[in-house]
């Protein structure tokens, strides 16, 4: 590819430390993928993310639940982009500001950074859609600290019930409700509702586990994974019935406490642990930074993935609102973050030696979710070829498997997997964080604020 150019000095009062060929934020799904393909061409590339470590986040839940450990979602960044040290430089530290007018960064630590180019990959919030109580007392699942923090939660609230069942008092329940009957949601109550049946009984009393356990689902639509077929919406709904889990669709939530939920139409659900899978908006960043925001708080990008009226910069993964060549709008998945991800690095190359950009091309590998251990959905490629059960159970393992960063990482999940399979047992359910254990006691999350950690 040739020798990249020095970027040119350019007079400001602003502090900046060093001037970079790229500045990325965000070191998700779009972010690696971006700093890998520059870094192997030669490019000098600034890495920022609030975090040391990638992230997996499609199997947090899997992290709550205790099937897999942290490790095998968790893998450093510098790790991961060891092959490129010589060209990409990662800093950890939480984002402050950014101003996409000037493409520069501004880190909680006062320090500025500048790009010739300017990434924005910084991941998405959760979206409480301003119910009331719903911050202060629903666990979100977005973040390696969100599932550490839920999984404590869960342990916490179980060793209660069964505590308090051992005193006699046959009224003593574990009930959790899932927010939201996405893809996100149903692979969470799934997984829930399976520990309570197949992993709890081996750990506490079978009676115990069946008759003081409820895993509730709630979504104001009325049917469970709406982007998906009838036919697989049908299986989902039946194979979740199966496993114990009470549905309530058709209504929104209006109002989260500790104890309960409140439904629009008047339903009360008890619920001491509220998950909250109900939707994400983009980082707070975006509105400050002098972008204009779209839909879910993105930014609204161009085909080829930059923002019009600021040259040189792009805004990939949840961030952004990406179409596809027919124009319509592609879903927040690790897939489309990756490839939007390498199609910018490939651009960024492009405009460095004087050549134009091309339009992003999105390979739609389709949808899957995951119900429970052999239970699962898919549909694949645009033409939706669908599976369900054992053949659907293995597109998604392999799927995930392919996602999946490092080979660590990659043989963690398998063997996880396999003994969970054969054996259900779950040799890694430790309480993370105790604070929250004893904070699960008193009933209620603890919350902190969130930052961008990238998709």
């Amino acid at each position: 590819m040739g020798k990249i150019p020095d970027v040119e000095k350019e007079t400001s009062d602003l502090h900046v430390t060093k001037d970079h060929a790229v500045v990325i934020v965000g070191g998700g799904f779009a972010g690696v993928a971006v700093a890998k393909r520059l870094g192997r061409a030669g490019v000098d590339v600034l890495l920022l993310d609030q975090n040391s470590y990638h992230q997996f986040q499609p199997l947090l839940y899997q992290v709550a639940t205790s099937q897999i450990a942290v490790s095998t979602v968790a893998r450093p960044l510098r790790s991961i982009l060891r092959r490129e040290r010589e060209h990409v430089s990662i800093r950890a530290a939480r984002v402050d500001a950014i101003d996409a007018a000037n493409k520069t960064v501004t880190t909680v630590d006062g320090l500025t950074y500048r790009g010739r180019f300017l990434v924005v990959a910084s991941g998405a919030e959760p979206n409480f859609f301003n119910t009331p109580g719903a911050e202060e007392h629903a666990y979100p699942l977005y973040s390696i600290d969100d599932a550490t923090r839920l999984s404590s939660a869960l342990l916490g609230a179980l060793e209660r019930a069964s505590a308090t069942r051992d005193a006699s008092n046959e009224q003593a329940k574990l009930a959790v409700a899932v927010v939201g009957a996405g893809p996100n949601g149903v692979e969470t109550a799934g997984a829930i509702a399976e520990n309570i049946r197949y992993v709890v009984a081996k750990y506490h009393s079978e009676r115990f586990a069946a008759e003081s356990c409820e895993v509730h689902l709630v979504d104001m639509v009325d049917t469970v994974l709406p982007p998906f077929s009838k036919a697989s919406q049908k299986y989902t709904r039946t194979q979740l019935e199966n496993l114990g889990v009470h549905l309530h669709l058709g209504s929104a939530v209006s109002s989260v406490s500790a104890t309960e939920i409140t439904l629009a139409d008047g339903t009360t659900i008890t619920a001491g642990i509220v998950i909250w899978a109900g939707g994400l908006k983009a980082s707070h960043l975006l509105g400050p930074a002098g972008f204009t925001t779209g839909r879910g708080g993105r930014v609204d990008v161009n085909p080829d993935l930059t923002v019009q009226g600021f040259p040189g910069v792009y805004v990939l993964g949840d961030t952004a609102n990406i179409t596809d060549a027919k124009g319509r709008g592609l879903p927040q998945l690790g897939s489309v973050a990756k490839q939007s991800g390498n199609w910018a690095a490939k651009n960024i190359q492009a405009e460095l030696c004087g050549k134009p950009r091309s339009d992003f091309e999105f390979l739609d590998m389709g949808y899957m979710a995951m119900i429970g251990r052999g239970k699962s959905v898919a549909e694949l490629t645009p033409r939706r070829y669908q599976l369900q059960g054992p053949l659907a159970f293995l597109a998604w393992l392999g799927v995930h498997v392919m996602l999946l960063s490092g080979w660590q990482q990659k043989i963690g999940a398998v063997v996880s997997w396999f003994r969970d399979y054969l054996s259900r047992s779950r040799p890694q359910v430790v309480v993370h964080q105790p604070e929250v254990y004893e904070q699960t006691r008193r009933h209620g999350p603890t919350t902190e604020p969130g930052g961008p950690t990238g998709d």
